[in-house]
């Protein structure tokens, strides 16, 4: 958007936003650089929330399907909102989901779990999320895993930041842990209650700022559709 006036109406915003997604689609930036052998960047048919969640990079399932979290994260994402007062379906309906990188990285070398994405990955990827995040400017951000956190906060342990939250502009930050199944921070019942007071401060928010749709609180300015 670079030399363009700043869209200011929801429309105006949701055809940007369709058109830098339409550019996502087509970028091929980490392939012709050599980090990736096949470059399949995943954006979804999103439109403008006041709900947005940045994660690690999509997986198989996501690159299969062509959609963010597609596979098990989606799943437990969608629980972590039912959780904090969510109608069921919000995943796709309340929430813009979008990553650090947006191609599948492939399998860590050491065969748990997906790789995650190199700096330079990370760096040729990030005009694409944080161009999204000013088109959305939403009243919620979850960050989702420690790569997620890194591009808002100085290194810190997950157990330090989990169960916090700061505003930043108009945008509340909620920082949550990785919502794969590999990871096991959340085997420990204290990590497991930082989780709960993320999630009790999300469905205040839910409530407060109308974030769920389909319990009749039409988030402000959304014009997907």
């Amino acid at each position: 958007m670079s030399g363009a006036a700043t869209p200011t109406s929801p429309n105006q915003r949701l055809t940007h936003l369709r058109r830098l997604q339409r550019r996502l689609a087509a970028c091929r930036a980490c392939q012709d650089a050599g980090l990736l052998a096949r470059a399949n960047p995943i954006a979804g048919d999103q439109g403008l929330r006041q709900l947005m969640l940045l994660g690690q990079a999509p997986g198989r399932h996501s690159d299969a399907a062509g959609v963010p979290f597609a596979g098990p994260s989606g799943r437990q994402i969608e629980r972590w909102l039912r959780q904090a007062g969510f109608a069921e379906g919000a995943l796709r309906r309340d929430v813009y989901l979008t990553s650090v990188t947006r191609c599948d990285p492939g399998k860590s070398r050491a065969g748990a779990g997906d790789r995650p994405p190199g700096r330079d990955e990370q760096a040729l990827c990030a005009h694409w999320w944080r161009a999204e995040l000013a088109l959305l400017r939403p009243a919620v951000l979850l960050l989702c895993g420690r790569l997620a956190l890194a591009q808002f906060y100085p290194p810190r342990p997950l157990e330090a930041l989990v169960g916090t939250w700061r505003r930043e502009g108009d945008t509340w930050l909620l920082p949550l842990p990785h919502p794969s199944g590999v990871s096991r921070w959340l085997n420990d019942p204290g990590h497991r209650a930082l989780v709960d007071r993320a999630l009790a401060q999300l469905a205040e928010w839910r409530v407060a700022l109308a974030l769920d749709r389909e319990r009749g609180e039409a988030a402000s300015g959304d014009a997907d559709g």
